[in-house]
């Protein structure tokens, strides 16, 4: 199976190295994303502050937010530097902040200047001793920009930025709507278009076509599977976990899932925050926000996120927060 078959998307102020290592304890299989990181973060901030992660979290894309094909090439060696599975390219954002920078979904009207930067990306993540990884070059991309809802636009950009050396298309079956919505409208209020994608993949069956955008059921998840090569999910996945826990029997024909049971999976946390305490200072609330869907329909749910979300804790070890969450109300 292609390594993109099921995935977590990249998430602005969500997908940080605490919720992937939670994603990780929940399925070994499915692919993550770290969110978009721009190429100015990289080239005049602090590098291990964006770029650190642990082995658990793989396998594991970067993905970036530019338009300068120097500077994405940089950035692609950096990528492979610190032991990435993939360097994702960001044409599919529509925030007015992105847009500033000109990169993001307005990169979709400029697809030569794209495929300039997919080629800088790939050459700078190959090696160049033989018998080294190359690292994969995705681009993640909207089906249009604003009105335009001609599949030639999106069929161009897509054979134009193939050319360059790009594979795999991750492909959020909306347009983006640049002027007069917000980033959380543009997930909701432009119309779901699938069959453009499954389009996009019997124009260009050589390459790797992933699906994203409003996929809430695993239904849904087999649909899109039984037409194309993969599934990218996003916010079901985050506000509600669990979902993860049988996709690696159910998609990638594991013979186990490596969570048994929620309980195991909190307690996993709650020795990851005493870890992060120790190592890099970092308070539990930092970590314990991504794991407050863990038991989502279960009887207690809503106290047991109570306790986890309450500041007057914060001071307290994650251990002893953890055991006040146990208790019967």
């Amino acid at each position: 199976m292609n390594p993109w078959r099921v995935s977590v998307a990249p998430m602005l102020d969500w997908t940080d190295r605490h919720c992937r290592y939670f994603h990780r304890l929940i399925t070994r299989r499915t692919r993550l994303y770290t969110e978009m990181v721009t190429t100015g973060a990289l080239l005049h901030g602090d590098v291990a502050r964006h770029l650190d992660h642990s082995v658990q979290e793989q396998p594991l894309a970067l993905q970036l937010g530019g338009s300068e094909p120097g500077d994405l090439a940089q950035s692609a060696r950096l990528a492979r530097q610190w032991g990435y599975d993939e360097v994702n390219l960001n044409c599919g954002c529509p925030s007015e902040r992105v847009q500033r920078g000109a990169f993001g979904a307005c990169l979709m009207r400029e697809p030569r200047l794209v495929a300039d930067c997919v080629r800088a990306m790939v050459e700078a993540a190959t090696p160049s001793r033989s018998g080294e990884r190359a690292l994969p070059v995705t681009v993640k991309h909207r089906i249009g920009i604003d009105q335009e809802e001609g599949y030639g636009f999106v069929r161009d950009f897509v054979g134009t930025v193939a050319e360059a050396g790009c594979r795999v298309f991750i492909v959020h079956a909306r347009n983006a709507w640049l002027k007069g919505l917000s980033p959380k409208e543009n997930r909701e209020i432009p119309p779901l278009r699938p069959e453009i994608v499954y389009r996009l993949k019997r124009d260009f069956p050589g390459l790797t076509v992933v699906i994203n955008g409003g996929v809430r059921t695993a239904q849904e998840m087999h649909v899109h599977l039984a037409q194309l090569d993969g599934v990218m999910v996003g916010r079901e996945a985050y506000h509600n976990p669990w979902w993860m826990a049988d996709w690696d029997q159910r998609f990638w024909g594991e013979t186990e899932n490596p969570a048994t049971d929620r309980a195991a999976v909190e307690r996993a946390m709650v020795a990851y925050m005493s870890e992060r305490r120790a190592q890099a200072g970092t308070a539990w609330p930092h970590v314990a926000r991504h794991m407050l869907g863990l038991w989502n329909g279960q009887p207690g749910a809503r106290r047991w996120r109570q306790v986890w979300s309450d500041a007057s804790r914060k001071g307290d070890p994650a251990e002893q927060v953890w055991q006040a969450a146990q208790r019967p109300a």
